[in-house]
């Protein structure tokens, strides 16, 4: 145990595919966790660090202040941080609302859209809630990031190569065709 590397991953405002990818390596699982200790993670219901991460995996984008607070959590306590998926790179999906103000936004989805309950005039706001940010941000605008790994999501063998090169120390660039997209 002790010359596993550690590995810590979390989603941020995104899906959870990128997350579904990475078990999509299928079989070379049992190869993985031969060599990593996954900490904080989803996959293992972990979800404060017990100890430092090698690598850190972000999926999703920062849309609010608990974004914000888990992704510099997660840059302070891993020595390589990976953007995982269009998500945590660009924003993906979540940036749609990007081009529409905030207002309009929360006025739409609680007080005018279809699904908003009618009679109902309230625009949720608790402080248990977190605080949504005026946009949302790719994860390398709130912290430094080592690594991306591009794709909605990235393919099993772009994660696959890039976690078995960071854990062999070999590393250098990953095959074009897992990184592009036509």
């Amino acid at each position: 145990m002790a010359d596993k590397k550690v590995v810590a991953t979390v989603s941020l405002a995104g899906c959870f595919g990128c997350h579904m990818s990475m078990l999509d390596i299928d079989l070379r699982l049992l190869d993985l966790v031969q060599l990593v200790r996954f900490d904080r993670s989803p996959l293992t219901d972990i979800k404060k660090f017990t100890e430092r991460a090698a690598i850190g995996l972000i999926e999703g984008g920062v849309c609010n202040d608990e974004n914000v607070h888990v992704l510099r959590e997660f840059r302070l306590n891993c020595d390589v941080l990976i953007s995982v998926g269009e998500c945590a790179i660009m924003g993906g999906l979540p940036a749609l609302r990007n081009d529409i103000p905030l207002r309009e936004c929360l006025e739409e989805a609680y007080l005018t859209g279809p699904t908003a309950v009618q009679g109902q005039r309230i625009i949720p706001h608790h402080v248990d809630l977190p605080k949504i940010l005026d946009r949302v941000y790719p994860c390398h605008e709130i912290v430094k990031i080592d690594y991306y790994l591009p794709g909605c999501p990235p393919s099993a063998d772009l994660i696959w190569a890039a976690l078995s090169g960071l854990l062999s120390g070999k590393l250098d660039t990953l095959p074009r065709e897992l990184v592009k997209y036509d």
